[in-house]
């Protein structure tokens, strides 16, 4: 098999690949319930204010701090509750001297009181109650705007809407949100050697069940996008180049695995003008990218590898999310070597602020996948990190 002459270092490629990718400017309306992992196409502006009102924050009493600040347990200040209010209700009583409202968390201040204190901290007896500590002007008050002021923009374009933000915006009266459309990616999977049905004989002859599909439609979806897939082709030419036409013209990017190098049958990159093909990621270094297309390993580890570090990227930038992967700080439970002139995809398990690295190689090892919930790169000039060493991880 024909080697790479020379490899594209691996920010490089990630910098030809982002440079040629652009965003798709199709958008769509969609209810809240239906936008989660969506990006917004759009800023959004708040039109009220929240909360729209000054509100408790705390079940209790709605007093004027000034008749409390001589309050103290062993001479308590004695005030007279003239209304009570539950959830939902407003107070037409105002709060003058030596007065207080009952109210719950979230009624509306009743107008002259400008704090609350806890009915905890105070005894009723009848309409009395005994303030027994004071309480400062607009403590356990939420001010009107508090949290959101009318006019302010909550979610900025290109935000991926996550759960918290889907319940702002029902917070603030929004039912529908403009969103970028989700980018079509094909999916093509060659190889003479792949079944996709179980099939005792044929496994035994040497076949394998196809498995690159089910993981890159999952993650085209964690991703921003979905997908089309065309099938598992064999290893023909003469099929897999107008295969690869007909997804072009029909998605914004395209992923065939197989075929990525230079064996007797790797046919896939001769039918793509490449920026690049041959990086120094590994596992996954044949990968080639152009024209919206990646040419990628047949093996599911390298494909897992490659995805991660390129093509979420591309599918971010054509839908114009502000992506950002989650990186945390991570003591190395053992050392992970590496050769110069690699970027190296590591798998780790993560937790309580340790990562341990699987020990599990090879780029069809997909249990070493399942074992892991996050990853280390090792950069192209460093030789590995030491046992004890505090590094960062991204997590799946």
């Amino acid at each position: 098999m024909r080697e790479f002459k020379q490899l594209t270092p691996y920010r490089e490629a990630l910098e030809m690949m982002l440079n040629d990718i652009k965003e798709i400017e199709e958008i769509e309306e969609l209810p809240l319930d239906d936008a989660l992992g969506r990006v917004l196409a759009e800023d959004v502006i708040s039109l009220i204010d929240l909360p729209p009102f000054d509100r408790s924050a705390v079940d209790g009493y709605a007093v004027r701090a000034e008749d409390t600040f001589q309050a103290r347990e062993y001479s308590p200040v004695e005030l007279e509750v003239i209304d009570e209010i539950t959830a939902g209700m407003e107070s037409k009583k105002e709060v003058s001297n030596g007065k207080a409202v009952k109210l719950m968390t979230g009624n509306k201040m009743p107008k002259g009181a400008n704090a609350v204190i806890e009915q905890e901290k105070v005894k009723r007896e009848g309409n009395k109650i005994y303030v027994l500590r004071p309480v400062a002007p607009g403590q356990n008050v939420a001010f009107k705007g508090e949290d959101v002021k009318k006019g302010e923009v909550v979610l900025k374009k290109g935000q991926i809407l996550r759960p918290q933000d889907l319940g702002l915006l029902k917070g603030i009266g929004i039912k529908r949100v403009t969103v970028k459309r989700r980018p079509k990616v094909g999916i093509i999977v060659t190889g003479d050697e792949l079944i996709e049905e179980p099939d005792e004989e044929a496994l035994n002859e040497g076949k394998i069940l196809e498995s690159n599909s089910a993981m890159l439609k999952a993650l085209i979806r964690q991703y921003f996008g979905e997908s089309i897939f065309y099938g598992v082709i064999p290893d023909d030419e003469e099929l897999i180049g107008a295969t690869l036409e007909r997804a072009k013209c029909e998605c914004d990017l395209v992923l065939i695995t197989g075929g990525s190098a230079f064996g007797e049958k790797d046919y896939a990159h001769k039918f793509v003008n490449l920026l690049f093909h041959g990086t120094t990621i590994k596992p996954g270094r044949p990968i080639g990218y152009g024209e919206r297309i990646f040419v990628m390993s047949g093996y599911p580890a390298a494909v897992f590898a490659q995805f991660h570090l390129y093509v979420k990227y591309a599918l971010a930038k054509l839908s114009g999310a502000n992506y950002k992967p989650t990186k945390v700080k991570a003591r190395l439970k053992e050392k992970v070597p590496s050769s110069l002139g690699r970027h190296e995809f590591v798998k780790v398990y993560y937790e309580n602020g340790e990562a341990v690295p699987i020990k599990k190689k090879g780029s069809g090892i997909m249990s070493a996948l399942v074992e892991s919930n996050a990853y280390l790169e090792i950069p192209e000039d460093s030789e590995g990190y030491k046992e004890g060493e505090e590094v960062w991880v991204v997590l799946y």
